[in-house]
């Protein structure tokens, strides 16, 4: 009996010492490993530190590589279109005003279109004669040559060339043709008088926009001055309420 409560009193105290023991251990541990974090955290704080420092250095980026925008406030550069040369509009519209006072034409308003200015831009002009002004512009389509395409025109008067004419033109009458609504033109000038023969006239035409599409090219016509709709409806109510013919001139 005395040696079994003498085991046992063994056992007893060799399991307080062992739990004593543990929790030493583990009291250790919090003391010891909390310090160990704490400099840990400051030394990783400091290599960031000195890495975010040496990325300034080395321009070394911080994400993936991303498309560039631009600063606010400033735009991309746009492409704008040419502008006319309003002395030479000028010019061809006092000519055209002394020829229509002379010849029995509208002064009151002209149409003028400018074929040494790209495809893509604002080419075709209506201007009042009474105000020396250009009222509106719009785009027009020059004539293939029977090519392809053609980007920039080239002139002829001959029958079946597909080619558009210089010249000063009497607008005529409006009528339904393979392009729909039409004004027929007569050439008045020998560099333009198979107009009428070639079947040349204004008419409008679906690839013809009604903004400018510059640095881009316009479709061609078969040699006739070809516009928009858009803009074919206002030449309409300007044509249809004009007491006498209006003069187109077609330049380059």
């Amino acid at each position: 009996m005395k040696s079994q409560h003498l085991f046992l009193a063994i056992v007893t105290i060799a399991n307080v010492a062992l739990a004593s023991c543990i929790n030493a251990e583990s009291s250790s541990l919090e003391k010891a490993v909390t310090p160990s974090e704490k400099t840990h955290k400051v030394t990783i704080k400091k290599e960031k530190k000195k890495y975010s420092l040496f990325k300034k250095k080395k321009n070394i980026p911080t994400k993936s590589p991303q498309p560039v925008k631009e600063k606010a406030g400033k735009k991309e550069k746009e492409v704008v279109a040419p502008a006319p040369n309003l002395v030479l509009l000028n010019v061809f519209a006092k000519n055209v005003k002394s020829y229509a006072i002379q010849n029995n034409y509208s002064t009151k308003y002209c149409f003028l279109i400018d074929m040494s200015m790209p495809s893509g831009s604002n080419r075709f002009f209506i201007y009042d004669l009474e105000k020396s002004s250009v009222v509106y512009s719009a785009l027009v389509a020059h004539g293939s040559c029977n090519e392809t395409f053609l980007a920039h025109p080239r002139f002829s008067n001959a029958v079946n060339t597909g080619c558009s004419s210089l010249g000063k033109y009497k607008v005529g009458e409006l009528y339904n043709g393979k392009y729909g609504k039409s004004y027929r033109l007569y050439g008045l000038d020998n560099s333009n008088s198979t107009a009428y023969k070639r079947g040349v006239v204004i008419h409008a035409y679906h690839c013809v926009p009604d903004k400018e599409i510059y640095p881009a090219v316009l479709c061609n016509s078969f040699g006739c001055p070809m516009i928009s709709y858009r803009f074919f409806a206002q030449l309409s109510q300007i044509i249809n309420r004009s007491n006498k013919p209006i003069l187109l001139w077609i330049y380059s």
